[in-house]
């Protein structure tokens, strides 16, 4: 590894690189379950950089076959797609400008945070709404490879909706400009004699060639992050072929995204927020159906034993919020303390409706609350407005960041986290799931996107334990089973990787991922980047590497 850093550091490379044992480990691990510990650091400084890299070490590869690169920003990935054993491109250290945002759209490269994205769109009336519920965390590059949505996917849909052009350093070590194309532009695409025009040709004859099963294969749900998109790179009808599609979403095992432009939306101007607090989660199915026929534009919740962490670590959200938002979020919760005093609820629903007037989402608001009045939930602040349901929101949006630093005994175990069943199935598919749980002894946390059908099952488990860890796969076995019954999907926004990267076959058949091998092979011939991640993922390397230590 020394003599490649050497060559790279001759050859011109202008960034980073760190092998000290220190940087190693902090690298070793991302948001999920498990730890790979690098060779190596490298953070280029430009796309000249990259390209130099990428060029680099697959000739390297040639004499070291081991040898292959991940990218990774925020490193806040869940399903363990942000690791690896070899070498770590870091793009948070330089790839962080913003380059143009207008009213509609946006051009930004991978490493700039969303926290830091979102003030010039809105300084602009717009918004990006596919933001995660770790938005503050998060980077848009990571939104792009993991194609995430959020609370506002709902209304507006996820990150492939509104990307529009990347830029892109294959395999070949070049950068390309990935866009769609119409026919006439397809065909002179593919007559190019260089790695491009092949890549080209190549997938567009596996799709076509394919065409009706690769359709045929797409979830029938609302959000889908497993696989490769290949359903909606080309279509007939329209003869649009669509690159983007393809590589949003697929945690840069296809090649490294090195420049953005998104379309944005207008920042809704009116909206309000109906708080529900549930006692009683046996209806929670036939509620989920009654809300979404009142087409909310958003609907989020979260349970009970997140709620008291947020009770009982209260000053952790200073490091996210500042002390003038944490004294703010202290004076809004006193009206809750006496509905809080009664019992602490099993779950808080948050059900946001938008309009053209605050009056029209009154009664949106108004309805909504009527609706719910048979299910004799406890609805607070009925004609409430966002900034009111703000201090919810926050305990959503850091529950998971709750949940890995402050519960000591029992750690997170994200592997049944991101499921998605379309809505008209939940009632029978709620109780079904939780007597799984329940079956393998589950300490779990529950929060999601009510609306999407969209569950975070979050389990708290000792893995340091060889007993817990024998759980993870007949459970998640049986969970998947379960999804897949009712026409569901296994990763609605967090992706694969190598947590659910094994379980490809069991979602979609030897046949589709067959065409997902194809064309991982078209892309990345020597299997440069993320390898172990969706295609080649196996659970017995996944659960080789699960963290022992915390």
């Amino acid at each position: 590894m020394d003599e490649l850093i050497l060559k790279l550091k001759q050859a011109g490379f202008s960034g980073e690189t760190d092998t000290s044992q220190e940087t190693r480990d902090f690298y070793s691990h991302d948001a999920s379950m498990f730890e790979l510990t690098p060779q190596a650091v490298v953070m280029p400084k430009d796309s000249k950089d990259l390209q130099k890299l990428v060029q680099m070490v697959a000739v390297a590869k040639k004499t070291q076959p081991n040898l292959s690169l991940t990218a990774r920003s925020a490193g806040t990935d869940m399903s363990g797609g942000a690791i690896n054993d070899s070498i770590i491109v870091d793009f948070n250290k330089h790839f962080r400008k913003v380059h143009r945002v207008t009213a509609t759209t946006a051009q930004v490269q991978p490493g700039v945070f969303y926290r830091d994205f979102e003030p010039h769109t809105l300084h602009h009336g717009a918004l990006l709404p596919s933001f995660p519920a770790s938005r503050e965390l998060c980077t848009v590059g990571g939104m792009v490879n993991n194609n995430s949505g959020g609370e506002k996917s709902l209304e507006f849909g996820k990150t492939e909706d509104f990307v529009t052009e990347l830029k892109v350093v294959f395999a070949d070590g070049n950068e390309y400009t990935v866009k769609p194309l119409n026919r006439r532009e397809l065909v002179a695409k593919m007559a190019q004699k260089n790695f491009e025009g092949r890549l080209y040709k190549q997938t567009f004859n596996l799709i076509e060639k394919h065409y009706d099963a690769i359709k045929a294969a797409k979830p029938k749900v609302s959000k889908n992050s497993t696989g490769y998109n290949l359903w909606d790179v080309w279509d007939r009808e329209t003869g649009v072929f669509d690159l983007t599609k393809l590589i949003v979403g697929a945690q840069g095992t296809l090649g490294f995204v090195t420049d953005i432009k998104f379309r944005l939306v207008p920042n809704p101007a009116y909206s309000g927020v109906l708080v529900c607090f549930m006692k009683d989660m046996n209806q929670l199915g036939e509620i989920i159906n009654v809300v979404m026929a009142r087409k909310p534009a958003t609907f989020e919740s979260f349970d009970n034993y997140t709620l008291k962490l947020s009770i009982k670590f209260f000053f952790y959200f200073r490091k996210t919020l500042g002390w003038a938002k944490l004294i703010k979020l202290a004076l809004q919760l006193i009206p809750d303390a006496l509905i809080l005093m009664k019992g602490i609820p099993k779950l808080i629903m948050l059900v946001e409706f938008t309009g053209t007037s605050q009056d029209e989402v009154d009664q949106k608001i108004k309805a909504m609350h009527a609706d719910l009045k048979p299910f004799k939930l406890e609805a607070i602040e009925e004609d409430n407005t966002v900034e009111k349901a703000w201090k919810f929101r926050v305990m959503r949006r850091e529950s998971f960041n709750l949940l890995r630093k402050k519960v000591k005994d029992k750690h997170t175990a994200p592997f049944i986290d991101d499921l998605v069943v379309p809505p008209p199935y939940l009632p029978e598919f709620l109780p079904k799931l939780r007597t799984i749980i329940n079956k393998y002894g589950l300490l779990a946390t529950v929060a999601g996107h009510m609306g999407d059908g969209n569950f975070h099952v979050i389990p708290l488990m000792k893995l340091e334990d060889p007993k817990e860890r024998r759980k993870l796969a007949p459970a998640m076995r049986e969970v998947n089973e379960l999804v897949l019954k009712y026409h569901g999907s296994l990763s609605g926004e967090h992706n694969d990787g190598l947590v659910r990267g094994p379980w490809l076959k069991q979602m979609y058949g030897p046949k589709i991922l067959e065409l997902f091998k194809d064309t991982k092979t078209i892309f990345d011939p020597s299997n440069l980047f993320n390898p172990h991640k969706k295609t080649d993922a196996t659970w017995d390397y996944s659960f080789s590497h699960i963290r022992e230590h915390f």
